[in-house]
């Protein structure tokens, strides 16, 4: 039978945060190793899909690690992956290309009223 192992911390319950290795050491004991969390990937706002390029961390762990680790050099570099920004970036040139295309028709319209206009005098 193998031998027992009692928690090495305060909390006396098998929790998500308490989770432990059993650990032989040299002398032959057997002592617990408490595990960290597994952390998981930073995910893109729109799509959900795992960014690439970002470091995987628990969240406290970010704040130590230098920039390069959590954005990517784009514009929603750390937020958004590549895909998506490139359908943003279309969308918005859409947008304003149909915001061009209803002004000369308006344009057109008016000039077309105009010269009606006159053309009854």
């Amino acid at each position: 039978m193998a031998g027992r192992v009692t928690f090495r911390r305060r909390n006396p319950y098998n929790t998500k945060s308490n989770k432990i290795k059993v650990v032989k050491t040299p002398g032959g004991k057997l002592i617990a190793h408490h595990l960290k969390k597994v952390a998981s990937r930073p995910k893109c706002g729109d799509c959900g899909d795992a960014l690439s390029g970002i470091s995987t961390l628990r969240p406290r762990e970010y704040a130590t690690v230098s920039k390069t680790h959590k954005t990517v050099q784009r514009a929603y570099g750390g937020s958004r992956c590549a895909n998506c920004v490139k359908e943003r970036v279309v969308r918005a040139f859409l947008i304003e290309e149909q915001k061009i295309v209803k002004r000369v028709l308006k344009d057109q319209q008016e000039s077309e009223k105009k010269a009606a206009k006159k053309s009854k005098k």
